[in-house]
């Protein structure tokens, strides 16, 4: 099994000191973007993660006095990966991605509830593939013209993903045949993190982004950040695969960046 790598765009690594700062930092960052963004070109896309600090991230959006700066009107919500489960319940990433953040900009500050794409699940497909080849098509819809041999998704601004201890990131884990997918999703089987199935976008999607942003936080984190950030293979440690068009941003508490005493 292998992947290939493009060559990434500029590589920064941003060291906070704790979680919760980070949390707070990425959130002030993001909206940031997202109105630099605005002030040339509309619509602009963001791809959300779940996780504890992805999560965090979101509350901490929602929290800020930046949010009513945004026309929430020109952006578009979607995912990197997400667990195969039914729409509503607690584990999805959309479900806890909706009561941080999305919720409460669909009801109060002009987000359409039409510009959140959430990936399907067994309550509208039968199988991961089946909401996978449903995300794909999607994703094409959204697209535009695209340049020869650029992957059929929307030109990402910033595509926010987290890393797991074994260095997986969206839902591409290392040594799993998911990691060689084609096209711009793949569904995903005998996950090792449960859930077992999943969907994921593809390391061809994650790559045609802009901007990547990998968050991470924690020492349990560490030795696989080193990795990733030393460009070890994708196959075992998928985060170095993981690059944006024109910048890849790690945001890292100090735990994850090794610096904690």
């Amino acid at each position: 099994m292998a992947t290939s790598r493009q060559a990434p765009g500029v590589r920064l690594v941003v060291v906070h000191p704790d979680k919760a700062v980070l949390a707070q930092a990425a959130a002030a960052r993001l909206l940031t973007r997202v109105l630099d963004v605005q002030s040339v070109r509309s619509p602009v896309h963001v791809v959300l993660t779940g996780g504890s600090v992805g999560i965090a991230t979101l509350a901490a959006v929602a929290a800020s006095p930046l949010v009513p700066a945004v026309d929430w009107s020109g952006v578009h919500l979607w995912w990197g990966d997400e667990r195969f489960l039914p729409d509503g319940d607690p584990d999805r990433n959309e479900t806890q991605a909706r009561e941080a953040l999305l919720d409460g900009l669909v009801a109060g500050h002009g987000l359409p509830a039409t510009n959140v794409h959430p990936m399907p699940g067994p309550t509208s497909v039968a199988t991961p593939e089946e909401g996978a080849a449903a995300y794909a098509e999607l994703l094409r819809e959204h697209a535009g013209e695209q340049s020869e041999g650029a992957a059929a998704v929307p030109a990402f601004d910033v595509l926010l993903l987290g890393m797991g201890p074994d260095g997986h990131v969206a839902s591409l884990f290392p040594g799993h045949e998911v990691l060689a997918a084609q096209g711009t999703t793949t569904g995903v089987h005998a996950s090792p993190k449960p859930p077992p199935e999943r969907v994921s976008l593809t390391f061809d999607a994650i790559r045609s982004a802009r901007e990547v942003w990998i968050v991470a936080a924690g020492a349990e984190k560490a030795e696989q950040v080193a990795a990733a950030l030393a460009d070890g293979p994708v196959t075992e440690v998928p985060a170095a695969g993981a690059v944006g068009q024109a910048r890849t941003l790690w945001l890292l508490d100090a735990e994850a960046s090794g610096a904690a005493k």
